[in-house]
C-alpha cells in the first residue's frame, strides 16, 4: 500500500477523479503548485499504481445499455470448482457489467445492462440459462439511479 506524502497528493487524486482530462496547468493551479512539480506528482502516483488509468464515461442511452438489472445468483453447490466455473462463464457474457461474490443468502450479485426489458429477457433465455451450477436467480429491475459514484473516497487527514 502506498502512503501519500501530503494533502496535495490527495487533492490531485480528487481533481483527477472528477475531471480526468484536466490539463496539468489547470490541475496545478487547483492544487496550488506549478506545472512541473504537479506533473511529477501525477507521474509518481501513476508509477506507484495509485492512478490505474483514465477512461471516458459513456451515455448508456446512446450505447443502448440503459436498462439495468441486479441479479442475485444462488449456485446449487458452492465448491471452489463450482465457483470458479461460474466466474469463468460470467466473463464471457458481455451484458454482465459487474459480478460480485457475496457473503450472505446467495452467492453472486450481477449488474446486467441491456437496451430494454425484451433484450434482458433474451439474455436470460440465451445466456444465463447456460451458466453452470445455477440453482436459482432473482432479478431486480433498477427503476431509477439515485446515486452512482464510481469514485474512491479520498481519505482526509
Amino acid at each position: 500500500m502506498t502512503m501519500f506524502r501530503d494533502r496535495i497528493d490527495l487533492r490531485i487524486l480528487e481533481e483527477l477523479q472528477s475531471e480526468g482530462r484536466i490539463s496539468m496547468v489547470e490541475l496545478a493551479h487547483r492544487v496550488g503548485l506549478t506545472k512541473t512539480p504537479c506533473t511529477e506528482r501525477v507521474k509518481r502516483l501513476e508509477r506507484e499504481g495509485v492512478i490505474t488509468g483514465y477512461r471516458a464515461e459513456l451515455d448508456p442511452v446512446e450505447m443502448e445499455a440503459s436498462h439495468q438489472v441486479m441479479v442475485q445468483v444462488t449456485l446449487a453447490k458452492s465448491t471452489l470448482e463450482d465457483l470458479e466455473q461460474f466466474r469463468v462463464a460470467v466473463e464471457r457474457i458481455h451484458e454482465i457489467r459487474a459480478c460480485f461474490t457475496i457473503a450472505g443468502n446467495f452467492d453472486f450479485l450481477l449488474l446486467v445492462r441491456t437496451k430494454n426489458i425484451e433484450d434482458y429477457r433474451q439474455v436470460m433465455a440465451d445466456k444465463f440459462s447456460k451458466l453452470p451450477g445455477i440453482q436459482k436467480t432473482h432479478s431486480y429491475v433498477i427503476m431509477e439511479v439515485i446515486k452512482d459514484s464510481r469514485t474512491i473516497p479520498v481519505r482526509r487527514y
